[in-house]
């Protein structure tokens, strides 16, 4: 009893203080952006319903392109409009909202704010910046590496027809692949899939549990990202199971740094150096792999429901190809409507709805509104792409629309923009079009039946098809012996 009256006492004096922080906090805020009515302690947090996307879009239009929101003790400014968007990423907004926001779930999946993904605009972030743009996304390295991706896009094939069934489950190949390019690239060894070494299964084993809950917690909002005092009451648990994955993921690293050591490579001096760029490329596989393997999902899915869309492609692979031999990286130039369909389908279905936040580290100044420093900026990538405005007839998949150059690229966001853009965007060209145009080219495909495949989303952190897409295929007899 005592203690829960002790509870009680120091919940309320946390409260009394935020309320007095608050109050103070708002007889400063003036211009600022239109807002709906919010409530003490929760803000808008009780607005907020799946699919967060629609609902952002439903207020958006009622109080502006440009609106503000209260989540928690976060401060958040919505935006839904290119223009807008331009004004962020463009000149003096671009530096002052180049920070991503200081969130308990980003130190513990971040190390700090250490890696590239979260640490601050800084020497560190640049630095970091430099090592991913040289070592793992330049055009040298992307050349390097292309037999790497084309082998392990040829050996699920080679999977899929060896497996008794022509009903196969696509997302997993899709997982799988993605996984086995990254880790291949990252750390040299093949994760997923039946071709791993036995010396590595246990490890094999330790990787896919543990990139199973990160995305697990990923997809789980932490209460306390908003509400401090319940993140330190520990509601939900969320943080505690962060902080024992990350000691498992520094103990997984750890093993991979020391089998360099003993590999004698030759840059043992410089291993222990190595570290943070190791650590920056683990949490980069996060992002190399969901997003591309559920496009991959959404891609195949529309190609499905619209098979004229299907044929043109096979007719272009077959015209700049041929049957003698497998699509490679090099051909992806050529193939213009593949490259419009997977816009397209970027487009339509983008796995980052909402593109990843911003926080302005300073005072600044969007659309004639203030907003002050420390407020989150979110740009709703989804509504801005369906907007029927910007696009012609945007609800229908129509592929041949990115025939016509158009170089506003405030309205198409799959990749991001400004400073904190995907570094990899050049990569996630590269395999979305060699994983997809070579299925097409090796494959026939059909839909499990005649209905159209359901379109509909789960919605997590990110957007993914709500039932894993299978699909019949059968190898047409003129590739089999290019993939065998």
């Amino acid at each position: 009893m005592v203690e829960t009256n002790v509870f009680i006492f120091i919940l309320s004096i946390i409260i009394i203080i935020y309320m007095i922080t608050l109050k103070r906090t708002k007889s400063n805020l003036i211009n600022v952006p239109p807002s709906p009515p919010s409530l003490p302690i929760l803000g808008h947090l009780y607005l907020l319903k799946q699919p967060l996307h629609e609902t952002l879009l439903t207020l958006s239009q009622k109080y502006g392109p440009l609106m503000m929101l209260r989540f928690g003790v976060r401060r958040a400014v919505i935006i839904t409009s290119p223009s807008l968007v331009k004004e962020c990423f463009t000149k003096t907004n671009d530096i002052a909202l180049a920070n991503r926001p200081l969130t308990p779930s980003a130190k513990h999946f971040n190390y700090d704010y250490t890696t590239m993904g979260a640490a601050p605009y800084s020497h560190l972030w640049r630095a970091l910046r430099r090592v991913a743009a040289s070592e793992l996304l330049s055009a040298t390295r992307l050349d390097a590496t292309t037999h790497l991706r084309e082998h392990e896009v040829k050996l699920m094939c080679k999977q899929i027809i060896n497996k008794s069934s022509n009903k196969i489950d696509l997302k997993c190949w899709f997982r799988d692949l993605l996984n086995n390019i990254t880790t291949m690239a990252i750390m040299g060894k093949r994760y997923h899939g039946d071709q791993i070494n036995i010396g590595d299964l246990k490890q094999a084993s330790e990787f896919r549990d543990m990139m199973d809950e990160l995305f697990k917690l990923l997809h789980t909002q932490n209460i306390g990202d908003f509400v401090p005092v319940l993140g330190w009451l520990g509601v939900g648990g969320v943080e505690k199971r962060m902080t024992g994955l990350m000691k498992r993921v520094d103990k997984f690293l750890d093993e991979v740094i020391d089998e360099r050591l003993r590999a004698g490579s030759g840059e043992s001096g410089k291993s222990h150096h190595k570290r943070p760029e190791l650590l920056s490329s683990f949490i980069m596989l996060i992002a190399g792999t969901e997003t591309p393997y559920l496009t991959l999902e959404w891609s195949m899915t529309v190609l499905l429901n619209n098979p004229n869309a299907m044929q043109t492609i096979k007719n272009e692979i077959n015209t700049h190809v041929g049957s003698d031999r497998l699509l490679q990286e090099s051909d992806l130039g050529k193939l213009s409507y593949l490259q419009n369909v997977i816009n397209e389908s970027l487009r339509l279905y983008p796995t980052l709805p909402l593109l990843l936040p911003s926080e302005a580290f300073q005072d600044i100044t969007i659309g004639g509104y203030s907003v002050p420093r420390g407020t989150m900026l979110m740009v709703n990538a989804w509504a801005i792409q369906r907007d029927p405005i910007l696009w012609d007839e945007p609800e229908k998949f129509m592929p041949e629309r990115f025939d016509r150059r158009d170089e506003d690229k405030y309205k198409m966001l799959a990749f991001g923009v400004g400073r904190r853009g995907c570094p990899g965007t050049n990569l996630g060209y590269c395999v979305l079009g060699l994983a997809l145009g070579t299925l097409i080219q090796a494959f026939e495909w059909e839909k499990v039946s005649i209905e159209e495949i359901d379109m509909t989303a789960f919605y997590g952190l990110s957007m993914a098809k709500l039932e894993p897409l299978q699909a019949i295929c059968k190898a047409r007899s003129n590739m089999m012996s290019t993939i065998i």
